[in-house]
């Protein structure tokens, strides 16, 4: 992984030179200081980046040259985490670890013992604002998606694993598939309501425990994603 500084933009340049300018032009040049001669990324968060040089340098805006661009085709399988809707700063920091460690998807989850109801979309921009910055300290190339939440039966439909304090299956050994979604429910403060976890059964989803201890919400999901990417071979 590379320890050059990460910026993101809507598109990647297709010539040669670039003017990086906007919030991330001034984080570069006025907050990050980058000057002449040093090399930062540049990431579409699509998969897409391009290593550039700094050419010029001026209040809120750098010039670029391009050097070399590259192409990170989308993971398979993808790790998605569905994520219970927790109150205060917790979901933000269940989203900022989870993106740091490679998940590919985030989504919300109003389950029944979630104390936090959410009744406008400002939640989701903070979860993806949140996601967007984490993915630039980690230098990903992906932003992991977001989108908008689901109810439990839209979400059962999708659920292949269930965290589940009380699951007899260890999350180390349960089977997983070689393509498609790895898609795993991680619930609010509360835990899962005994009819989440009915419905999540019925539609095929398999509970799985980490270990004897019991994590919070904002922890279980970026642990559950260290044993998955380990198996995965993504770690």
């Amino acid at each position: 992984m590379s320890s050059l500084a990460l910026f993101l933009v809507e598109a990647l340049p297709e010539g040669g030179e670039f003017t990086l300018d906007g919030p991330e032009g001034h984080h570069a040049a006025d907050v990050a200081r980058l000057r002449v001669g040093e090399e930062l990324l540049l990431a579409d968060g699509r998969g897409g980046t391009a290593r550039a040089e700094v050419t010029a340098a001026r209040r809120g805006a750098l010039d670029l040259s391009i050097a070399a661009r590259r192409y990170a085709e989308p993971p398979d399988p993808r790790l998605v985490v569905a994520q219970g809707i927790a109150k205060g700063e917790r979901g933000e920091l269940a989203v900022q670890a989870m993106t740091e460690a490679g998940v590919d998807e985030i989504v919300p989850w109003q389950a029944a013992r979630s104390v936090a109801i959410w009744r406008d979309e400002k939640p989701l921009v903070r979860w993806r604002a949140t996601a967007r910055e984490a993915a630039k300290q980690a230098r990903r190339s992906r932003i992991p998606s977001i989108p908008a939440p689901l109810s439990t039966p839209a979400l059962a439909a999708r659920a292949t694993l269930v965290l589940d304090a009380g699951a007899q299956v260890p999350l180390s050994a349960v089977e997983l598939p070689g393509h498609g979604d790895v898609v795993l429910v991680v619930g609010p403060e509360g835990g899962i309501a005994p009819q989440e976890l009915e419905a999540f059964a019925a539609a095929g989803a398999v509970p799985v425990r980490l270990g004897a201890e019991v994590l919070r919400t904002s922890t279980a999901g970026v642990a559950a994603l260290a044993v998955l990417s380990a198996r995965l071979g993504r770690w």
